[in-house]
């Protein structure tokens, strides 16, 4: 990764740098994330986005050492607070996740007990990681499902997960990780299966526990629109790399990766008469079939295959301040980004 401005790396929360994931295949170990790196400052909310497949849940994965059986980190770091993340032994690494940095995940009926209250399950967190008394833990659980705006929070501790909607469900699960008071969150999809007027509802909550906290977040999502609602930077993956990373506006009005680019001009128009949809041929490559130079060359209508198709491509610094980029010919593209009328 690139060096940002001097500010901005002091005020980094957490810092990821070089990271490399891979799974194993039989008796082969297979890339599923490469040399992925990004900063998240102090309460900034930082946008990871591309389409299925891209690596954005391993990475976050990989980040809070929750990768399933099979999974591995063969390189990299992930600095928070002075602590190395990937490097610390699992009891230390216990202690900060649920603690100074937590995790929601995108289908929350899945990842609450059904045999246990809400109640009793934000309590455990609170006693596990602050070892609070079981009266105060259980003042602290009302206290959260008050936060997330929760109604009757004294009734509801006592109620079990099926006695919740999807929507509440999902604040439920805010209330658990927030519960110890994170520094940083890291929300995967939370809103996916949740249907519109939900969706706004979480994120909207989302969006206010965020400024009233203070909370950093990197949020995952295949989403651009929530990300232009919530997010203050983005970091745009595909086959498992950045392959750009920069201010919202600048990525999204001004990007310089044709895979950004495509993504944005995939969008409708808020008010075209005639609407014709742009869209990127093709798929994104499977892990192992990773084609050589920019993975994304394939699929790209700029590609020189005698510039993008024999090496592999860093991220570089782009043309906009703290912008990166992994194109050869971005310094030489004028790309689309969204056009003025979906600019609110």
């Amino acid at each position: 990764m690139t060096a940002s401005n001097d500010s901005q790396v002091a005020d980094a929360l957490l810092e990821v740098e070089g990271l490399s994931v891979e799974f194993q295949r039989g008796k082969e170990w297979v890339g599923v994330v490469h040399d992925v790196g990004f900063r998240v400052a102090r309460g900034e909310v930082l946008g990871l986005v591309g389409e299925s497949g891209s690596g954005k849940t391993v990475t976050s994965l990989a980040i809070m050492g929750l990768l399933p059986r099979g999974g591995r980190v063969a390189a990299g770091s992930a600095r928070f607070g002075g602590l190395d993340l990937l490097d610390l032994a699992p009891a230390k690494l216990r202690q900060v996740r649920g603690n100074d940095v937590a995790m929601v995940f995108q289908d929350a009926l899945r990842c609450l007990n059904p045999a246990f209250t809400v109640g009793d399950q934000i309590a455990e967190v609170v006693r596990v990681h602050t070892g609070a008394s079981r009266a105060d833990a259980k003042q602290r659980a009302k206290q959260m499902l008050e936060l997330v705006e929760i109604s009757r929070a004294e009734q509801r501790l006592d109620d079990y997960p099926h006695m919740f909607s999807g929507g509440m469900s999902q604040r439920v699960m805010l209330a658990i990780a927030l519960a110890c008071e994170p520094k940083l969150l890291f929300a995967d999809e939370p809103t996916t299966a949740l249907d519109v007027t939900v969706q706004s509802q979480v994120l909207e909550l989302l969006k206010s526990l965020q400024a009233e906290l203070g909370l950093s977040v990197v949020f995952v999502t295949h989403d651009l629109g929530v990300v232009a609602d919530l997010c203050d930077r983005v970091a745009v993956m595909y086959a498992g790399e950045v392959v750009e990373a920069g201010e919202r506006d600048d990525v999204f009005f001004r990007p310089e990766h044709p895979y950004t680019s495509g993504l944005l001009t995939s969008l409708p128009e808020s008010e075209a008469e005639e609407r014709t949809f742009a869209f990127i041929p093709g798929s994104v490559p499977t892990p192992g079939s990773w084609p050589v130079g920019c993975h994304f060359h394939p699929r790209c209508v700029h590609c020189e295959p005698e510039r993008c198709a024999v090496e592999p491509i860093p991220l570089v610094a782009g043309r906009h301040a703290r912008t990166e980029t992994r194109c050869v010919r971005s310094a030489e593209l004028e790309l689309r980004g969204v056009s003025a009328s979906n600019r609110s």
